[in-house]
């Protein structure tokens, strides 16, 4: 997706559904926009942990690690969470992470604190402990068509909030959304069900 530089272009931020969405995988999320312009918009849901999936045994199963290295790398990563990054290629991992890290050809710096790799690079490089000082993996992502997303936001489906590394990468799942809603001074007991227009 190519860069869409300054404007209405909302990469580097997130999205907070707003309580009447009630879709599935977007109910109470709060989603980071990694790529956004004219050819559509692409995020990764961050707080909705993905189900019966640990990282190390994941590792395993990709064949990132052997049986042996199981122990050295549940003390290193272990506490590294999958999350459900989104409906859209669920088999498909993409690692959101601090640039301290980079593959020549597969990361994508999204601004300065945030780039994304979507490659078994990254992955092997953290069970090594030589991976990103902070790193999240997800399973699928979210995607939004052209015109979709605004769409979504012009419907209220969305409030925007700016971004920061704890939204991104803290492990405390439960409260994000209300962190999130709290950096716009948004109080979830003021927000109703339903969507109206002034």
């Amino acid at each position: 997706m190519s860069k869409a530089g300054p404007g209405p272009y909302l990469e580097g931020k997130c999205l907070v559904a707003m309580p009447g969405l009630q879709d599935g995988s977007f109910v109470r999320s709060v989603v980071y926009i990694c790529a956004h312009s004219e050819d559509g918009a692409m995020g990764i849901i961050l707080n909705h942990p993905a189900e019966g999936v640990n990282f190390v045994d994941l590792l395993l199963q990709l064949k990132v690690i052997e049986e042996e290295e199981k122990s050295r790398v549940m003390e290193s990563a272990g506490e590294t969470r999958v999350l459900a990054g989104g409906p859209v290629d669920a088999s498909r991992g993409f690692v959101l992470h601090s640039p301290d890290y980079r593959a020549d050809d597969a990361t994508m710096a999204i601004d300065s604190a945030v780039s994304m790799t979507a490659t078994l690079d990254v992955l092997r490089a953290i069970a090594q402990g030589e991976g990103p000082k902070q790193a999240v993996l997800a399973l699928g992502y979210a995607g939004w068509s052209p015109g979709q997303l605004e769409q979504e936001i012009l419907a209220n489906s969305w409030m925007i909030c700016p971004a920061d590394s704890l939204l991104l990468f803290d492990q405390d799942y439960e409260s994000k959304y209300e962190r999130a809603l709290g950096t716009i001074g948004v109080d979830l007991g003021f927000l109703s069900d339903d969507a109206g227009h002034a």
